[in-house]
């Protein structure tokens, strides 16, 4: 049987602890999953203060939101770091292999171009990665364990908020007076791709009045 934690009760630890144990057993080939949202900001924070030269990736599918590019370049300056880019296909190369509005016609294909395709490059020659994923997002989050083994991409996955609320999240935010994307301000609490993505509370806002709650990153 796999493990990371050579015995510690992984999930009696708080975030800050998880961070510790996943960057002391797997620094440098574990890479931090950023998508600019809430989440990431707290994990930016406890990721580069605990080390600096810790790696962090997104994936850009180059249907991002105007705030979400510029935020990216606040952070990049904010920490003095180079996040490593993972893309699908431009706008132009997907219409003209699979149509315009693909993301009407076939969310599913549409995100496995530009988010799972890029993820599976991202991580190949990791031991791990770490996300924000919480449990309260949705029903298909609630069982995300803070250090799993991620049987789809043979390496493991660590989620240090996972037992966080969206208060938590927040009040450290507030605590350390860290940058946000401001479309949360604007009621987006949570952020992807221009075409897909609403206002709305939790993950209501992602893909909005049809029956697609992922993009097939987590699940």
């Amino acid at each position: 049987m796999r493990t990371l934690s050579g015995g510690i009760d992984v999930e009696a630890l708080t975030a800050h602890e998880v961070v510790d144990l996943v960057l002391e057993r797997l620094h440098p080939r574990v890479a931090l999953a950023c998508s600019f949202q809430k989440e990431g900001s707290v994990l930016l924070d406890m990721i580069l203060t605990r080390e600096p030269r810790a790696r962090v990736f997104t994936l850009d599918t180059h249907l991002l939101f105007p705030e979400t590019y510029r935020f990216w370049a606040e952070t990049e300056r904010r920490y003095g770091i180079e996040i490593e880019v993972h893309s699908g296909p431009s706008l132009g190369r997907q219409a003209a292999t699979h149509g315009d509005a693909l993301w009407r016609r076939d969310p599913e294909l549409c995100c496995s171009i530009r988010k799972v395709a890029p993820l599976a490059r991202a991580l190949g020659g990791l031991d791990g990665w770490i996300t924000g994923v919480r449990r309260d997002q949705s029903a298909t989050r609630a069982g995300t364990p803070k250090v799993g083994w991620d049987d789809r991409h043979e390496l493991w996955k660590a989620s240090p908020l996972a037992d966080w609320s969206d208060e938590d999240v927040w009040a450290y935010i507030r605590e350390r007076d860290l940058p946000v994307n401001p479309l949360h301000e604007r009621g987006y609490a949570s952020l992807g791709c221009t075409h897909c993505t609403r206002p709305g509370e939790g993950r209501e806002g992602r893909w909005a009045g049809t029956a697609k709650t992922e993009c097939g990153l987590h699940v």
